[in-house]
Parts: C-alpha cells; structure tokens; sequence
C-alpha cells in the first residue's frame, strides 16, 4: 500500500507540466491552484460507501467528467467550499458531469448531516471513506482535495484546498473538458 502511495504521489506531482496545453489558459483566479499533467493518470478502483452503507466505485460514473471532493465534517475550508459544489452540481452537473464528494476519514453520519444542514447543503452525495483507504491510495494527505475525472476515469487535474467551484473560472475549465472529444 506505502509502494502504491509513493508512486502515485511521484506520478501526481512530476507530471505538472499540463495535458493541459489545453487547459492552462484557463487556469484563471482560483484555479491557477489547480496541477494538471502531461499525460491522464489511471486511478485505482476506488470505494466509497453511501448514507445506507452501499458500496460504490468511482468506475461508476464512467462516460462522465467527474468532479471528486475528498473532505471532512471538522475542516473549516470544506466548510466554505461545499456550497460553491453543490452550485456546480446544480449549474453544469448532469449528464456529462457529476459532483461526487467523499468523507475522508472518521466522520460519523449525523455529523455529516448536521453539517449539510449548518451550510445549506442538499443535493450532494453523502459518501464515506471512513478507512481513508480511497484517499490514501491516490495521495490524499489533507483536506480539502478536488480531483477532476475525465470520461475514461483518468485524473486529469488537483486542485489541493478549497475553491470557488461555483465561479466562473471553475465552470469555464470544467466546460472545456466536458467539450473534450478525447
């Protein structure tokens, strides 16, 4: 698992360059935060676990760009950042493009409730990762972390920290790779 962890973290990290020839002009405002590579990564199969303790995987959504949030009931800028995903959920998310956040870690369900309800959150998935197996296996070492997921479930970007996701500049690049044939 450790040899996993570290090679995904050199993969992650040494291809900062940019796939994203296409997406570095749009790397505006908050999104300049956000790391893109040479090259799309291949994710591991992830699990995560709904409200009533189903298992899903992140290979369900294949065919969609996915936006995966990785966050917790106790961090402050998840705190900020929710709402601004549940807009782009409710924005641009649909058939080509789904919000998907996950819990990283011991977060106890009616903590997760209370926190929804605090910031006013209503239409985004409640997943769990409560072994942070998920998150340790793509090098997940704080909170907040955003990946985003082309169509063939790829890591194509991470922004590390909190961001606007509902502003104009996440919805711009988002849109590109939604329009991306490849």
């Amino acid at each position: 698992m450790l040899r996993s962890l570290v090679l995904y973290t050199a993969l992650a990290l040494g291809a900062n360059a940019a796939m994203a020839a296409e997406l570095d002009p749009l790397k505006t405002g908050e999104m300049q935060k956000l790391v893109t590579y040479n090259a799309p990564i291949d994710l591991p199969e992830l699990e995560f676990q709904d409200e009533g303790g189903k298992t899903h995987h992140l290979s369900d959504y294949r065919g969609k760009v996915v936006v995966v949030n990785f966050w917790a009931t106790w961090c402050v800028p998840c705190r900020e950042e929710m709402p601004a995903l549940e807009k782009l959920q409710k924005t641009i998310g649909g058939k080509d493009l789904a919000v998907v956040t996950i819990a990283s870690g011991r977060n106890p369900p009616e903590k997760i409730d209370r926190f929804f309800a605090d910031i006013g959150v209503e239409n985004l998935p409640k997943f769990t990762d409560k072994s942070q197996r998920a998150a340790r296996s793509l090098g997940v070492l704080g909170l907040p972390v955003t990946l985003i997921v082309n169509r063939e479930g790829q890591e194509i970007a991470r922004l590390i920290g909190g961001a606007d996701w509902a502003g104009t500049d996440a919805q711009t690049l988002l849109r590109a790779v939604i329009s991306d044939p490849a």
